[in-house]
């Protein structure tokens, strides 16, 4: 029996480990290790702050649909691993795998500028979301200037372009929308860059949403610094605000920077091929965030990374499946398919609004490539949360 070990149960992680199972059947033992107990869908946490999900709306607990699949879960923090003695080390106990698939997430780097980790929020995490929505709660009583971005080396520019939509709309619905001045501030070379090059209309669109909203908008920028009540620009631009919230950088999490044998970047990221496979190691697989993807572009003078979605991930995870399921059977031919390759598809809500981005591919050169906005209503994005969730609910990792 051939014995896989993936280390993480989100997107990448959970669609792996079941795809694995369902493929290999009973020749196949699948050891699933993360330390939550929660699968959490990500992209609602936009909505946590502002009261329209609570935690529970958008999490479960794993445990039992990775049983009744055949997966053996084990809640356990993952601290390093032997690729040479293929050893697996966690607070509870050592794992020998035939193959590993590393599909950990983000660790945040929240040092990226002083003051972030003290005086701004940060919505990416179910602790995050819930600090911001008290913050939110004590803003109402004393409204004043918002700030709203991302940090240099930050690739999440979408989630935080959600969030900024979502308090605007927010702050009318509070009836104090005339008291805030409201700012976004980004890396990004334009508006809409989102780190992948742009998409056709895509500046023009975001340009007259700021307008509209009656937001204003620094491009080109990072952050120095951020205190109580400003937040200081790499221009050194000086920005009141009495709320503060970034999105920081993204880097490898301790599991990954506390193996030195599997060489990965200096931002915590593993280097595989268009298969997802260690080049060093041929029976370590990564999928997901974990996964190391170079700008197919040059930024501008104020750097920042690729976003690395749901979408991607969950992709990710089945090419990782396929493949070793594929190198189990014997199989040479491995399926191949570059982060960049992937298609584009996403949407951003923009405050019970949305826009779709649909694209042949994440990075140009793309055959086709749209953005479609929707100012009726966000069910779309409502209708996608209720789908993934149902969809991993019930174990079935083959659908799209």
């Amino acid at each position: 029996m051939t014995t896989t070990v993936v280390i993480g149960g989100s997107f990448a992680g959970m669609t792996a480990a079941l795809e694995i199972k369902r493929k290999g059947k009973e020749q196949h033992k699948v050891i699933l290790i993360d330390k939550s107990p929660l699968f959490l869908f990500i992209p609602s946490l936009i909505w946590v702050p502002l009261g329209r999900r609570e935690i529970k709306d958008i999490s479960f607990k794993k445990e039992a649909i990775l049983k009744k699949k055949g997966v053996d879960f084990v809640v356990a923090e993952a601290v390093k691993v032997d690729p040479k003695t293929s050893t697996v080390f966690t607070d509870h106990g050592e794992f020998h795998y035939d193959h590993l698939v590393i599909a950990t997430g983000p660790k945040v780097k929240y040092d990226v500028a002083p003051g972030v980790e003290e005086f701004a929020h940060y919505i990416g995490t179910p602790n995050g979301a819930m600090k911001t929505r008290k913050a939110l709660e004590e803003f109402k009583k004393n409204p004043g200037p918002i700030v709203i971005g991302a940090t240099q080396n930050a690739g999440c520019m979408g989630a935080a372009y959600e969030f900024l939509f979502n308090i605007e709309k927010w702050l009318r619905e509070q009836n104090i929308r005339k008291k805030v001045d409201l700012y976004w501030i980004t890396p990004e070379d334009y508006l809409g860059h989102f780190g992948i090059d742009g998409m056709p209309m895509g500046e023009t669109m975001l340009k007259s949403f700021m307008s509209m909203f009656n937001i204003n908008y620094r491009t080109q920028v990072g952050v120095k610094e951020v205190q109580k009540n400003k937040v200081i620009l790499t221009n050194d631009e000086i920005l009141p605000s009495h709320f503060t919230m970034l999105m920081p950088p993204f880097i490898g999490v301790d599991f990954v920077t506390n193996s030195p044998e599997l060489y990965a970047t200096p931002t915590g990221y593993l280097p595989v091929g268009d298969d997802y496979r260690h080049p060093d190691y041929p029976n370590v697989w990564a999928a997901g965030i974990a996964v190391n993807v170079p700008l197919p572009f040059t930024p501008g003078k104020v750097p920042f990374a690729s976003p690395k979605t749901g979408y991607p991930s969950d992709e990710t995870g089945k090419i990782v499946a396929e493949n070793i399921i594929r190198v189990t059977n014997g199989r040479t031919d491995l399926k191949e398919k570059a982060w960049g390759r992937i298609p584009g598809l996403c949407i951003m809500d923009a405050g019970k609004k949305e826009v779709l981005l649909l694209s042949t591919s994440l990075f140009k050169p793309r055959t086709f490539a749209i953005m479609i906005p929707n100012v009726l209503y966000d069910f779309n994005k409502v209708l996608f949360e209720k789908y993934f969730l149902w969809k991993t609910r019930n174990g079935l990792s083959y659908l799209p």
